[in-house]
């Protein structure tokens, strides 16, 4: 399979020449790419399928079709003077570094090789987290559920069902309908286990990912078969008795159904797993506020907030619904409003707007009028252009009332104390605050 790999916003030149890529396998991907839950405005909300390239646009992850796949990154700011395979494998770890935040899943990042970072996609590093966390978690047995069942036995087990017994057996009173439960492996869980595992099996082309696939798939032979659509997700129960199996279970959502991405499969379509940067940059800074204000007194709520901007003046009917990303409240008052955006702002010293949106600031006037908060920050991934560490960049009066609206940054790039980082932004600054009302 030919493999591909583009930045987000960057251009990927097709053709004949040497250097680019077959036009059939342009068109294939951007035919998928159109076909995605984010295709958006005439397909391109994934990439923009030009004259002579694809462009990438605010969607990352993978497209699989026919015999090529395209790899998507974010455009993360890593070292420089590196060579580019260098830089994707930076790119690919802090992705999966967002992706496990954001999913709340526990993965060692060294236990993967740099070469491996290197040659393997991010959908084949992801296959083999999976295969890691699976294979340590069947060592500990498959999880097993007591499931009813209803069979025809010449001896009673369990309770007879009257209904089955006089309906089927009314003449053969030989026969009993039992119903009663056992203690199976062939749970739902399991066939959802399973399903992920047949799909993998099919979207790997690492020749190590697919002998531990096949290894796995032996391991659940006697589970049954179920298409994915017909999977039974609400039927999985996460307990004290399989709690180790939250974080696979998770995985497998990322697989095999829609959270910030898509799956699309059929003969001739491929599939595509993709991420909208935007929601994974949101979820990745809740989850990391989140965890750095444990034990402050503060609490966090991510789209928690909900208020109208208007309601009728002949009913209790809202309009416009707002959602704030995040809001940090001390007891139930909101201290502090929050929007993430996954867009660079400008460190022009003769831009004093900084390229920040007048639809940006105008969203946060109306969080400041709805939720009364003292401070709200528009917060963007940092870049080299603004300087080493993260800071507010900065911050302003909304006229007419003591309310503070800045702009800030988080550097993606670098995860070292970031906890202790973002704690100083949020507290270390009130005083500052303060000051400034």
């Amino acid at each position: 399979m030919a493999a591909y790999t583009v930045r987000e916003w960057d251009k990927l030149a097709y053709g004949e020449a040497v250097g680019q890529i077959p036009t059939r396998h342009a068109d294939r991907l951007a035919g998928l790419a159109a076909r995605s839950a984010f295709a958006g405005r005439g397909g391109s909300g994934v990439l923009e399928h030009g004259r002579y390239a694809l462009r990438a646009r605010g969607v990352v992850g993978i497209l699989v079709a026919g015999d090529a796949s395209l790899e998507i990154l974010p455009k993360i700011d890593v070292a420089t003077g590196e060579t580019p395979d260098h830089q994707n494998a930076a790119i690919r770890k802090r992705l999966v570094h967002m992706l496990a935040i954001a999913l709340d899943l526990k993965i060692d990042l060294g236990v993967i090789t740099d070469l491996a970072w290197q040659r393997e996609t991010l959908l084949e590093i992801l296959i083999r987290i999976f295969c890691d966390k699976l294979t340590e978690a069947l060592r500990e047995g498959m999880p097993r559920r007591y499931v009813e069942r209803e069979e025809d036995l010449p001896t009673l087990r369990g309770r007879l069902d009257i209904t089955r017994q006089f309906t089927r057996h009314a003449v053969n009173p030989s026969r009993l309908a039992c119903r009663f439960d056992l203690l199976s492996e062939d749970t739902p869980l399991n066939r959802i286990m399973k399903a992920a595992v047949v799909r993998l099996s099919r979207l790997s082309r690492r020749s190590a990912n697919q002998q531990r696939l096949r290894e796995l798939a032996l391991v659940y032979a006697d589970i049954s078969d179920v298409p994915i659509p017909a999977l039974r997700w609400d039927d999985v129960i996460i307990d004290r008795t399989n709690r180790s199996w939250q974080e696979l279970f998770v995985m497998v959502r990322l697989f095999l159904q829609d959270r910030y991405q898509t799956t699309t499969g059929g003969p001739g379509q491929g599939t595509a797993m993709l991420f909208e940067m935007n929601a994974l940059f949101e979820e990745y800074v809740g989850r990391l506020i989140g965890r750095a204000l444990a034990g402050t007194g503060l609490t966090v709520s991510l789209q928690g907030g909900r208020l109208f901007c208007l309601s009728a003046q002949d009913s209790e009917r809202g309009l416009f619904q707002t959602k704030p990303d995040i809001l940090i409240r001390r007891g139930g008052t909101v201290t502090h409003v929050i929007d993430t955006k996954w867009k660079r702002i400008s460190s022009r010293i003769d831009d004093p707007k900084q390229g920040v949106s007048q639809a940006d600031v105008y969203q946060m006037m109306a969080y400041a009028q709805l939720y009364r908060a003292p401070r709200l920050t528009l917060l963007y991934p940092h870049h080299p252009g603004l300087g080493t560490d993260e800071v507010i960049h900065a911050r302003h009066r909304i006229t007419g009332h003591a309310t503070i609206l800045e702009t800030a940054s988080i550097d993606v790039a670098n995860s070292k104390n970031m906890l202790d980082r973002i704690r100083q932004l949020l507290i270390g600054d009130d005083a500052m605050v303060d000051a400034i009302v």
